[in-house]
């Protein structure tokens, strides 16, 4: 197993992880971002996101995705996108790898927090991060507008 950042040429691998996720959360159909789109966005002049790779012979079978983000009450942070390992490879060590990976980033870059979400029926993934010391937080909400509520909300102003 050998975590590296991932570069350009990983993006096509990434973007099949980022469905087979997809597809575990019940939602294949939602995945609209392209390897093009992450090619773009992931290593412009000024890069929207970063990831490390996991790689076994050759075959990339894990990912994390990650991005900073400025917290009013602790300055920098690091928001988890995605923690992705293969259906085939979870239970090896890898994404406790890929997870130990983001923690040293953060560690690194001097974040005052890395946060995440995890679906409140994925029990593996929350078991997981409660036995990493992470805490989840039940007292708040995700909050999202899609492209489509977006438009109507603009439309409507």
């Amino acid at each position: 197993m050998h975590i590296r950042k991932g570069t350009p040429e990983d993006m096509p691998a990434v973007l099949e992880l980022i469905k087979e996720l997809a597809a575990f959360e019940k939602e294949p159909e939602a995945v609209v971002v392209t390897a093009d789109d992450l090619l773009r966005d992931g290593f412009g002049s000024n890069p929207l996101f970063h990831t490390f790779v996991a790689e076994v012979e050759g075959e990339i079978v894990g990912m994390a995705l990650y991005y900073y983000r400025y917290s009013t009450w602790k300055g920098k942070t690091i928001h988890l996108e995605d923690l992705i390992v293969k259906e085939k490879m979870r239970g090896t060590g890898l994404g406790m790898a890929l997870y130990t990976e983001i923690m040293k980033q953060g560690k690194a870059d001097g974040v005052r927090r890395i946060e995440w979400n995890v679906l409140d029926w994925n029990r593996n993934a929350i078991d997981f991060y409660e036995k990493s010391g992470a805490r989840i937080l039940d007292d708040w909400r995700v909050v999202q507008m899609t492209e489509e509520e977006l438009r109507t909300f603009l439309n409507n102003r």
